[in-house]
Formats: structure tokens, sequence, C-alpha cells
């Protein structure tokens, strides 16, 4: 897709997003080895084209689920990083009280449905979400975003069915980065194409550079537009890598050479894409170091923000637990 035809507040946008995405999960780094807030961190270095590219064309009504590495589905749904924060770091001002944590941000008046208790079980719930919209007869959408090894489960084959059989308007979103956590798809799975899975159950079946962010606003934008006029689902498989492990109890070195990640850094696309933009003169480089200021000094703020905020009260421990 040309970007003549996107407007240019969206590509600077979605620019600014993933700027954000990249630097917030940069400096969680530093904060989570330093043991500055609970639990895991899965950093989402290298996969910040999807969710960006996707998420920026939804609307507040419309609803996303996902699984790990979730600050770029947040930040272009339109999060307010301050309270987000605040979550990831287990304080009183996050969006569920510091109880979701990083794992599991849920914010239902945005359309934000971070992980279920276990890998696939959110394709269920995004296709009942798509029920609910196709039963109240609004042209709100689904994502649902998950990786190569949740592909497996019982319940992607499932959903995919009941969600063709009703022609729902859900997005089933691949982002495969090539690991099951630990294991690479060539060891999980005897298809090279997760993609490919889509004609079985009639559906159309998309793969796209997971690397660049204009191939997936262009592949998603298409599908988002089927579903909301009622042509029903699509599943879409976005290549893409993570530059670091699992999470930051995983340092990749034992499944994966030093020559494969340096291969996709070559891809990196976050530099790709700023690159675009200025070979296109939609950035300036005047306009790029004011708009690195700014991220900078947003986060800034809200790091401070959740830094500062009390933990929640002992009275909290059982309140909003089902």
């Amino acid at each position: 897709m040309p970007l003549e035809t996107i407007k240019k507040e969206v590509l600077l946008k979605m620019y600014h997003d993933m700027l954000m995405s990249r630097q917030i999960d940069e400096r969680l780094i530093g904060y989570s080895k330093a043991g500055k807030f609970p639990g895991f961190f899965h950093p989402g270095l290298g996969q910040e084209a999807s969710p960006v590219g996707t998420c920026i064309q939804l609307r507040p009504t419309d609803s996303i689920t996902f699984t790990h590495r979730s600050r770029g589905y947040e930040v272009s749904k339109g999060i307010d990083v301050k309270r987000m924060l605040a979550e990831i770091f287990g304080k009183s001002t996050g969006y569920t009280n510091g109880k979701g944590g990083e794992f599991r941000m849920c914010v239902p008046s945005m359309g934000i449905y971070g992980p279920p208790g276990t890998i696939g079980s959110n394709y269920p719930i995004a296709v009942g979400m798509a029920l609910a919209a196709q039963y109240k007869k609004t042209d709100d959408v689904v994502v649902t975003f998950f990786g190569d090894g949740a592909s497996n489960q019982g319940t992607f084959h499932e959903s995919l069915n009941m969600a063709s059989n009703w022609k729902l308007p859900v997005i089933f979103f691949c982002e495969n980065n090539g690991y099951a956590e630990f294991t690479s798809q060539k060891r999980h799975q005897n298809i090279k194409n997760i993609a490919d899975r889509a004609a079985g159950y009639g559906i159309p079946g998309v793969i796209v550079d997971g690397m660049d962010v204009i191939a997936v606003y262009d592949v998603a934008g298409e599908a988002i537009n089927r579903a909301r006029a009622g042509q029903g689902p699509t599943l879409i498989e976005a290549k893409t890598y993570r530059f670091l492990g699992h999470s930051l109890a995983d340092d990749g070195k034992l499944y994966r050479t030093q020559e494969e990640v340096d291969q996709w850094k070559a891809k990196d696309p976050v530099p790709a894409y700023q690159k675009r933009l200025h070979g296109a003169k939609v950035l300036t480089q005047n306009m790029d170091e004011e708009m690195q200021a700014q991220v900078k000094q947003e986060l800034d703020e809200a790091f401070r923000f959740a830094e500062d905020s009390p933990m929640p009260s002992l009275s909290e421990l059982f309140t909003d637990v089902y």
C-alpha cells in the first residue's frame, strides 16, 4: 500500500505508537531486572508492527483479546499509559487496582481484554463477543491475537468453525514469531503457514510481513472492513520475530542462534518505518526529534506516576476477585 493513500496523521500516529511501545518495553526491562515490579515480564521488542498496524484502525467500541507482549495493542487502542504502568507495578491507581499486572491487563470500557488464564482460551471469548455484536446488530468487530503455538489448541479450530459458520465479525490474528515459548514452529507443526488452516473453514487466510507496519495496516484494514460488512472472519498470519526471549527469565540462547536473531534484527520494524517516513518526506528530522522528545516526556511522567502511586490496601485483597 503506498503511503500516499493513508492520512498523514495516521502515519505519524503509528510511528508514535511504535516508539511508545518500544520505549516502554526497553524501560520495563531495566525496572524488571532491578526487581521494581512484581511478576513476569514479556518484552515485545521486534513485534511492534502487528498490534499497531491493526489496533490503530479499531474504534473504542471494538474489542481485542491478546496474550503476551501487549504494549502495542494497548497503546494503539488508546490506553492511559500512566494507569497501564501503575497496573504493571501493582499499584492501586492501575486499571484493576494492581491485581492484574502486566499479564492480566483488562479495560472493558475500552474494549481491551487481556490474556485469560490459559493459552487458547481467548478464542472462545472473542467469538462470544463477536456473537454479541452480531446479535445487537452493531457493526463492531473483535480481533483476537495469538501466537503460533496457541494455534495448536483445540479451541482454535472450534472457534474458527463457529465463527465461519455464523459469519461472525471476528479477526483471528496470528503473530507467528517462530517459537511456541521455547519450541520452534518446525518442531510443533508440519505446516509452514498457519494461514493455510483457514481453507478448512471456508474463510480467507492471509499471510503478511509482520515487520512491515504498512503491510499489516493494509491486510488488517481489509479484514476489519470485511467483518464490519457482515462477511465473516479472516485468519491473518503475520511473520514476525521477538528479539529477546519469551520472558526475561529466558535469554533465548538455548534454542536460537545469534545469526538468526541478527538476521531478524536487520528487519527491525521501528527504524524501517522511520526510514520509510523520512524517505517519503512525511517525517522530517525536526519532526522526528520532537516526537522522540514527546514520547520521552510522556514516559518520564508515566513512570514517575507509577512509581509514586500507593500500593493497594489489605482491605482490597478480595475485592473484585471471583
